[in-house]
């Protein structure tokens, strides 16, 4: 199937025929074209083995310590994006300064609990780069307050997503993700003026358990899980700019089985089946939100049936009908998102969704953080 891919290989964004797709591949539905991964790719274990070692070292970090362990394994200019208010950072003394340490000195016996680890090349830069994906719960006793958050002297699970850039065996770009609402919420906190249409759970990992993804993968399958990501995409975009769009179960039924988890973050929270997720996330979000633009992704990839990729940020919209129980508005506020995949045959069934929250309400002037801490 490769080469017939390559051999047809068009925009990603265009779409083929039902039928002259399935005769070209044999899939039993229509995808979009996507960029094709070279065959000949790197071990991608050389950079599973680094991120592994700096995750290792971290669990024995403290607020002190922690400087000197980023700077073992972290590249001296490695650039690092955080979630509000941590934001961008330059090297290994500020990333430790702005929200390792701070984090350590909140929380003891940490653990990165973590669901799912896989690497892959990045699609945004014409798989010129090596990057991993770390996704879980960093599990601590939460001792102290952490940015108003009040503590609980109890287990806190902080949901997370790690991207890491690998070069010559050192991180030299990052990306971490973390939950604060979600952590909010298990200190009793609902700073939110809305109610939640999804679930709120402490979020497992995959069903198959196999999210791990320790072994080389065939290209096949990654490629297939790359191009399923992509024709989603597409699907989302062909949806917003369409005079006439489909209808929200046809459009998601290409990409989705029918019984796709959508573990969406705090604030929305996770939903089951393409008819509640449309019911409990799609509806009121595209009810609410105008003049949706994709901004694009910083890191795109996939290996085996896992994949992800996050943006800075992915989209820009207005708020213009109210969501998340902030009034509608005018203004144009910046949505920072992580999404990673699990696939299963031809299509995706499993979804881990990570958002900026904070960033994206105190653009429309709601600053949680002060708030709560008022």
């Amino acid at each position: 199937m490769q080469q017939v891919i390559g051999k047809l290989l068009v925009q990603k964004n265009s779409l083929w025929s039902f039928s002259g797709w399935q005769a070209a591949t044999g899939l039993s539905n229509p995808l979009r074209m996507t960029a094709m991964i070279p065959a000949q790719t790197p071990d991608l274990s050389k950079a599973k083995s680094v991120a592994s070692a700096y995750a290792s070292a971290m669990e024995t970090a403290d607020a002190d310590t922690v400087r000197d362990v980023l700077k073992h394994h972290f590249d001296p200019a490695c650039f690092w994006r955080g979630m509000h208010p941590f934001h961008e950072q330059t090297g290994p003394d500020a990333i430790a300064k702005s929200f390792w340490s701070p984090f350590l000195r909140s929380f003891s016996r940490v653990q990165r609990r973590e669901d799912i680890f896989f690497a892959g090349l990045n699609e945004i830069d014409g798989f010129s780069s090596t990057w991993t994906c770390s996704m879980g719960h960093f599990m601590g006793l939460f001792d102290a307050p952490f940015l108003n958050i009040p503590p609980t002297r109890k287990i806190a699970m902080l949901r997370y997503a790690e991207f890491n850039k690998i070069d010559d065996g050192r991180i030299t770009e990052s990306a971490l993700f973390i939950d604060l609402l979600h952590l909010m919420a298990q200190a009793g906190l609902n700073p939110l003026k809305g109610t939640q249409t999804g679930a709120q759970l402490i979020q497992p990992g995959p069903r198959t358990h196999d999210g791990l993804v320790l072994a080389s993968q065939p290209l096949a399958e990654t490629q297939k899980t790359l191009t399923r990501i992509n024709n989603m995409i597409g699907s989302i975009d062909h949806a917003n700019a369409a005079a006439k769009p489909p209808a929200p179960q046809d459009e998601l039924s290409v990409d989705w089985q029918e019984d796709m988890i959508w573990w969406g973050p705090t604030g929305i929270g996770a939903t089951y089946t393409i008819d509640r997720y449309i019911e409990q996330h799609q509806g009121p979000f595209r009810r609410a939100m105008e003049g949706r633009v994709l901004n694009g992704h910083l890191c795109r990839m996939a290996e085996g049936h896992y994949g992800g990729f996050f943006g800075w940020p992915n989209l820009t919209l207005t708020n213009k009908h109210s969501f998340m129980g902030v009034p509608g508005n005018d203004i144009r506020a910046d949505m920072r998102v992580v999404d990673v995949y699990r696939r299963e045959g031809d299509k995706l069934v499993e979804n881990w969704v990570f958002i900026d929250m904070l960033h994206f309400l105190k653009m429309q002037g709601v600053d949680v953080l002060a708030e709560i801490g008022a």
